[in-house]
């Protein structure tokens, strides 16, 4: 494998990995909740009615594109595209005012962001096995998470201290009118934007097999035949099924984490950053460290391994009271995110045939979407009957639990 393609390919995660740390879970998420929903509590459903909305389309759209980009033969101009719609919806953040005048302009543009996000995922992971060799694809894919965690720490940290924590923040920027937080749309869109350039210069791709009104044709083509292969590749469908449930967990609890710790244990949004930063660097240790377990005991083991952990220290976390008891296992849980998501990139890269591989992933993406307004949906529900975050957050772990389940019974290990 070429170095300069591995690392310029890495590079990606770590740029689009500002999205879900600043946007997703630290930064925006609770900002809205605090600072422009009605209520925590309000703000809390609404994000997960948001989250869910997306969800849906991405499932629609997901396996489409990606049978499209299989046919084509090309990956990178679809990721370019998506890449530029997350970053323009990001900045547009920046008009999020702190009233309840810009609730439906801020889950508007987070829906899109998330939306655009996910699809260009699909062409990204695709575009896995052209720069890593089948012994070394958990590997890559792990450093690729790691380097993306390891990003989500510097963004965090240069928006905490440059902006959002500053006495006089960069640019003169205005902090009673929330423009130090505001900032952190457009500065993730530029993050986002710089970072992904070496990929698509240096990442070569074969030439395109098709016009892309044909591949658009037999794409939609393909659809029709998605349970016959399905049928002709039960262990992909085994998969897929596990990792719908657990990937469900995952992005409920990155989507409420820090709503939660804001909400439940009291947190400033400042305190929620520097949380946020030492999650990450956990999360990114997790990630380095287990992609060479990837490759040696198999991805099956290393996301049961993940999924273990995340459910012993997740009731951890919805058990205990104290403020500092929340950051010692909020601490221990980050290192298991990184390899449950690297080793699933993994195990659908070597499980994908090779002529199907970007509709593997979109399925692959579908799969993390297709029930992904149920998480939410159910955390939002249960948060407003029992008028308690800790009894929403609750409902994660049972995705965790069932994932598990499946993956272990149904689907062999892969190396």
């Amino acid at each position: 494998m070429k170095r300069a393609s591995v690392f310029s390919w890495c590079l990606y995660d770590w740029a689009s990995s500002a999205f879900p740390a600043v946007i997703t879970t630290f930064v925006f998420a609770t900002y809205f909740t605090k600072a422009v929903a009605p209520d925590p509590i309000a703000g809390t459903a609404m994000w997960g009615h948001a989250a869910s909305l997306a969800g849906l389309a991405i499932a629609l759209l997901g396996p489409v594109l990606g049978a499209v980009a299989d046919h084509g033969g090309r990956q990178k101009p679809y990721l370019a595209f998506f890449t530029g719609i997350a970053a323009a919806a990001c900045a547009g953040m920046w008009f999020v005012t702190p009233d309840t005048s810009s609730v439906l302009l801020a889950l508007a543009l987070f829906a899109s962001a998330t939306v655009a996000f996910e699809l260009a995922a699909i062409f990204y992971n695709a575009l896995l096995p052209k720069v890593a060799t089948p012994e070394t694809l958990g590997r890559v894919s792990g450093w690729g998470w790691g380097l993306g965690y390891v990003g989500g720490i510097f963004c965090l940290a240069f928006l905490l201290f440059a902006f959002v924590q500053a006495p006089e923040p960069l640019f003169g920027l205005d902090k009673s009118a929330a423009e130090n937080v505001r900032v952190v749309g457009p500065f993730t869109a530029l993050w986002w934007l710089v970072f992904a350039l070496p990929l698509l210069f240096v990442v070569r791709e074969g030439k395109a097999r098709m016009a892309p009104a044909a591949a658009v044709k037999r794409g939609l083509g393909d659809m029709k035949g998605l349970v016959g292969f399905l049928k002709a590749h039960p262990t992909v469908a085994w998969f897929l099924l596990a990792n719908m449930i657990y990937t469900d967990g995952l992005a409920t609890l990155f989507a409420f984490g820090a709503i939660y710790a804001s909400g439940t244990f009291g947190m400033a949004l400042e305190e929620v950053i520097m949380f946020g930063i030492a999650l990450n660097l956990s999360a990114g240790i997790g990630a380095f460290a287990f992609a060479w377990l990837d490759d040696k005991m198999g991805s099956r083991r290393t996301i049961a391994i993940g999924l273990v952990c995340l459910i012993l220290i997740g009731a951890g976390l919805l058990a205990v009271e104290s403020k500092t008891a929340f950051w010692i296992l909020g601490v221990l849980i980050g290192p298991f995110f990184g390899p449950v998501q690297a080793a699933s990139r993994s195990l659908a890269a070597r499980l994908a045939p090779e002529a199907q591989r970007a509709q593997v992933f979109g399925l692959f993406a579908l799969s993390g979407r297709i029930t992904a307004f149920l998480g939410p949906a159910i955390l939002g529900t249960v948060t407003l009957l029992a008028d308690s975050q800790r009894a929403g957050m609750a409902t994660i772990l049972p995705f965790f639990a069932l994932g598990l389940f499946v993956l272990w019974r149904k689907v062999p290990d892969m190396r």
